[in-house]
């Protein structure tokens, strides 16, 4: 019998405000949730994709955030 195991990671996005976001790494690719959304703002084939569409969905003006893994 083989196990698949699925390893999932969430990074979660630090602005000049508090948390701006997070990025969560699954099986369909990295998804993208700004802070206080109910919907995510969409899923991206890579992590720096992610980064920069979680910045384009900030202020404008802001400055990039600082992403930590959770």
């Amino acid at each position: 019998m083989s196990t698949t195991q699925t390893h999932h990671s969430l990074w979660v996005a630090y602005g000049a405000s508090g948390v701006a976001g997070s990025i969560r790494k699954d099986d369909d690719g990295y998804t993208v949730t700004m802070a206080g959304a109910d919907h995510s703002a969409g899923t991206y084939p890579t992590m720096e994709i992610a980064k920069s569409a979680l910045h384009a969905h900030m202020t404008p003006g802001s400055d990039w955030p600082q992403f930590r893994e959770h």
